[in-house]
């Protein structure tokens, strides 16, 4: 077996009109295709594939996911736009640049708590 790359990942969430709202309105992700499941849900797409999959209507088990710290994707454009952006939601952002690199990254957290990371390449 050779690993090719992370299909997905899923969030439970106990607002998913909320969670729809950051992945898709304010991050660009499109709302697709969804296999009949018997329990409400999304899965929100990242060019073409169901990257983030939503799960709503289940307890979130604390506030811990063990070892794993956060999420991250590579991103582009603006990042000072998409600080204004979240901010102007009320979220949290922080940002910083990856020491001996001209690589930028955002942070925030999701309606879920989820920590997400943005990695932007070098500004011009």
């Amino acid at each position: 077996m050779a690993i090719q790359g992370i299909d997905h990942y899923t969030i439970l969430t106990n607002d998913l009109a909320a969670t729809r709202h950051f992945y898709c309105d304010l991050l660009g992700l499109t709302e697709g295709a969804r296999p009949p499941f018997d329990f409400p849900g999304a899965w929100l797409y990242v060019n073409g594939h169901p990257t983030v999959h939503v799960v709503a209507g289940r307890p979130i088990p604390g506030r811990t996911t063990g070892g794993l710290d956060h999420i991250a994707f590579q991103a582009n454009g603006d990042i000072d736009e998409l600080a204004r952006k979240l901010e102007g939601e009320g979220i949290a952002v922080s940002t910083r640049k990856v020491p001996g690199s001209r690589v930028w990254q955002l942070f925030c957290n999701d309606p879920s708590g989820v920590k997400v990371e943005f990695n932007y390449p070098p500004k011009s």
